[in-house]
C-alpha cells in the first residue's frame, strides 16, 4: 500500500508497513492453495545463473519456507490478505536468497536426478534469454504485474516493501522487457516452459557420478589409512602431502566446462560447450595454441584465460578451437611440410542457441567439418535451390565432428546457379522442443544462420522471423539462395527474408513478391537487398548498406522499380510495408495512390522519387537507385 500526504499525492518516501502476518492456518491454507502460482513467481525472479535444476529446486524451497516463521496461531483472517502476505515474502526472499538457497542446499532435494520445466520453442527460448539478460527487480515486476496481474501502483509497493530502492525504474524495465519480447509476454510466461511445478526428470551424469562415488570411496580410504600411519607415526594428520596441480608462472591454461553445462543454463552458447577432442589433454598442444593467441591478438593481454572447445586430429591437422568471451580461435598445424601453423579469429559474442550451434574446424577442397555444439541432436545436409528433395543426415562422431560438408556453392549448371548447400540441425529436447534450423558456410568460422519472416495474413499483426526449415519457407529460401555467396567473408551472422509486400502484376502477370533479404553481421552492421519476384525471376532492386532496415529496428520499407510486362509495355512498381498507407511518385512521372502498393504504367527509364505516407501523417522515402549508401 502507498503512505498518503495530507494532499492526497503519495508519499514515496515514507516506509511502506509490512503486511500483517496472518494465523498459521490461514497461511498454510492460502499457500496451499496458491502454491503453483508462488513458485512460479519465484522462479521467475531468481538468479537464472543458479542453473535449470537448482533454480527449480530453490523457488520450492522459497515458497516452501515462507511459513518458516508463521504468524498467530489463531485469527479470522482473508485469503486474500494471507495470499498478499505471502507472495510479499516469497518475492523478497527471491530478491534476496539465502545463501542455502543460492547453493541449492535447502529441501526439497533430488539425489540422482535432475528437475527441470518442459523444453519451449523459439519464442519461449529468446523470453528466457531477455530475462536472464534483466535485472532480479525488473524480473519481479515483470511477474508481479504480467503474471498476478498487480496494477502497477500495488506492485511498486510490493517492490519498495521487498528492498527494491527504485521500484519504478524495474516497472519501466518490466514494460520495455514487455514490449521488446512481444504482446504474447504474459501468455508465454503462463506456459509449461516457466511452470516449476511440472518438470521433466533426468538422470545426473551416471559416468561422471560413479566416478565420484569410486573416488570417495578411494579418498576415504586413504584417508583412513593415512590416519593410522599417522597415529602409528605420532605425526599430525595435517601434515600429509596434497596433491596440486598448477600451471607454471605467466603460463595461460584454458579453462574446461563441465560437460552437462549446456542442459542446465538459461545461456545456452559458446560458454557452455565442453572440452572435446583427442588431443584435449594435450599440453604441449594447448601450450602452442594459447601462445599464438597471446602474441598475435592484441586483446588477448590481460584477458580472462580462453576456454578450451576442441583439440583433435582433422583431417591430418591439429586442430585447436578456443573461445574467449568476445570471440573463436582456432589453431591449425596442418602438419610436416605442410605450411606454418595458422591463427584465425572471430567474433562471436552475443551468440546463442543457433549462431553457436556449429563452427567450421577445416575447409579441404571445397568441403568443411564442423564441430556441433553439444545441444545438437540431429544433423543434415540440404539444397536450398531444391527444397523438395529429402534431408540427407550427415555424420558425427562422438565427439561432435561431421563428415565433409560440400562448399555452399553456389553450384553452377546449365541455368546459372543450380544449388547452394545448408546444414539443418535439430536442437536436443532437454533445452527447447521442436526447434529445428538452417545455418550455411559463408566463410567465416561460425555459419550464418537462415530465417524467414512470410507475409501477414490481413489484420494481423506483423509476423517474428522463424525457422525457414518447414515446406514455405524452404520454398521461400530457393528463390534467394543464389544471393548469400555475395555475402562470403563478410562476418554475416545471420540472415532473414522478410516477405514484405505482394502486389498484383499489371496485364494479369500474375503476382509480384517484394523481399528484403537483411544479412546482420557480428558487428551489428546490416545490410539488406531488395528484391522483386515475378514469375520466372527475379528483378533487383536496391542494395543498403549500414542500415537499421528491414529489421526490428526498421521495420518501415517503400521501394520501387521500372518492370516490363510480357507484352512489352513499361510499368513503375512501388510497394510498402504494412504501415504504408498512401505511395507518391514524382520525377520521371507523377503518380499517387492509396495503400500499400503502386503501379502506372510509363516508357522512360529518367529517375524517379518515391515517397510513403505513413499512419501518424508522417513521411518515407523510398528506395530506388541501384546502390544506395547509408539508408536510402
Amino acid at each position: 500500500m502507498h503512505v498518503f500526504q495530507t494532499n492526497g499525492t503519495p508519499d514515496r518516501t515514507a516506509p511502506i508497513p509490512a503486511p500483517r502476518a496472518p494465523s498459521r492456518d490461514a497461511a498454510e491454507a492460502a499457500l496451499v492453495e496458491h502454491y503453483p502460482a508462488l513458485v512460479r513467481l519465484a522462479h521467475l525472479i531468481l538468479p537464472p545463473p543458479l542453473g535449470r535444476h537448482r533454480r527449480v529446486l530453490a523457488a520450492h524451497a522459497l515458497v516452501q519456507r515462507s511459513l518458516a516463521r508463521g504468524g498467530r496461531t489463531r485469527g479470522g483472517d482473508a485469503a486474500d490478505s494471507a495470499h498478499d502476505w505471502l507472495r510479499a515474502r516469497v518475492v523478497r526472499g527471491a530478491l534476496r536468497p539465502p545463501l542455502t538457497v543460492s547453493a541449492g542446499m535447502a529441501l526439497p532435494r533430488a539425489l540422482g536426478l535432475r528437475v527441470f520445466p518442459r523444453a519451449g520453442g523459439t519464442d519461449e527460448l529468446a523470453l528466457d534469454r531477455a530475462l536472464a539478460a534483466a535485472e532480479p527487480a525488473t524480473r519481479a515486476a515483470l511477474a508481479l504485474t504480467a503474471l498476478d496481474g498487480l496494477p502497477p501502483a500495488s506492485a511498486t509497493a510490493l517492490l519498495r516493501a521487498a528492498g527494491v530502492t527504485d521500484p519504478e525504474r524495474a516497472l519501466s524495465g518490466a514494460e520495455r522487457l514487455s514490449a521488446t519480447c512481444g504482446p504474447g509476454t504474459a501468455a508465454l510466461l503462463r506456459g509449461p516452459e516457466f511452470d516449476p511445478c511440472t518438470v521433466h526428470l533426468r538422470p545426473t551424469d551416471l559416468l561422471g557420478r560413479r566416478r565420484r562415488i569410486r573416488l570417495a570411496a578411494l579418498a576415504g580410504s586413504l584417508a583412513l589409512l593415512t590416519g593410522v600411519a599417522v597415529a602409528a607415526l605420532g605425526g599430525s594428520p595435517a601434515s600429509a602431502p596434497r596433491s596440486v596441480v598448477s600451471a607454471a608462472p605467466g603460463e595461460v591454461v584454458p579453462v574446461r566446462v563441465p560437460g552437462g553445462r549446456w542442459a542446465d543454463t538459461s545461456r545456452v552458447d559458446f560458454t557452455a560447450w565442453p572440452a572435446r577432442g583427442d588431443r584435449a589433454a594435450d599440453p604441449k598442444l594447448l601450450r602452442r595454441a594459447v601462445a599464438a593467441w597471446t602474441e598475435r591478438s592484441p586483446r588477448a593481454a590481460g584477458s580472462e584465460p580462453p576456454a578450451l572447445l576442441y583439440a583433435g586430429d582433422v583431417d591430418g591437422a591439429k586442430v585447436v578451437l578456443l573461445y574467449t568471451g568476445r570471440g573463436l580461435v582456432r589453431y591449425t598445424e596442418a602438419g610436416a611440410g605442410r605450411g606454418r601453423p595458422s591463427l584465425v579469429e572471430a567474433r562471436a559474442d552475443d551468440s546463442d542457441v543457433t549462431t553457436a550451434a556449429a563452427v567450421v574446424l577445416t575447409r579441404t577442397g571445397g568441403r568443411a567439418r564442423y564441430l556441433l555444439a553439444p545441444w545438437i541432436a540431429e544433423a543434415g545436409v540440404r539444397d536450398l535451390r531444391h527444397p523438395r528433395t529429402d534431408l540427407r543426415p550427415l555424420d558425427i562422431t562422438p565427439d561432435g565432428v561431421t563428415g565433409p560438408v560440400e562448399d555452399a556453392g553456389p553450384r553452377t549448371g546449365p541455368g546459372g546457379c543450380d544449388g547452394v548447400t545448408a546444414l539443418q540441425l535439430r536442437s536436443s529436447t532437454r533445452i527447447v522442443e521442436d526447434h529445428a534450423f538452417l545455418l550455411v558456410d559463408l566463410g567465416g568460422l561460425s555459419p550464418v544462420h537462415l530465417t524467414w519472416t512470410p507475409l501477414p495474413a490481413p489484420g494481423e499483426p506483423a509476423r517474428r522471423p522463424r525457422e525457414a526449415t518447414g515446406p514455405l519457407g524452404l520454398a521461400a529460401w530457393s528463390h534467394s539462395a543464389c544471393s548469400l555467396p555475395l555475402l562470403r567473408d563478410a562476418g554475416v551472422r545471420a540472415v532473414n527474408r522478410w516477405e514484405f509486400a505482394a502486389q498484383t502484376l499489371p496485364e494479369r502477370a500474375g503476382r509480384g513478391l517484394w523481399v528484403c533479404s537483411r544479412a546482420d553481421t557480428w558487428e551489428g552492421r546490416g545490410r539488406v537487398d531488395v528484391t522483386l519476384e515475378v514469375p520466372g525471376r527475379t528483378v533487383p532492386v536496391t542494395t543498403v548498406r549500414s542500415t537499421a532496415a528491414c529489421g526490428r529496428f526498421g521495420q518501415d520499407v517503400l521501394a520501387g522499380t521500372f518492370w516490363t510486362a510480357p507484352r512489352g509495355a513499361r510499368y513503375l512498381l512501388a510497394a510498402g510495408s504494412r504501415r504504408v498507407v498512401g505511395i507518391d511518385a514524382d520525377g520521371a512521372l507523377t503518380a499517387g495512390a492509396r495503400g500499400q502498393v503502386l503501379a502506372v504504367r510509363g516508357d522512360t527509364t529518367a529517375p524517379f522519387r518515391l515517397t510513403g505516407r505513413l499512419p501518424d501523417g508522417s513521411s518515407l522515402p523510398g528506395w530506388t537507385a541501384p546502390v544506395l549508401e547509408g539508408g536510402g
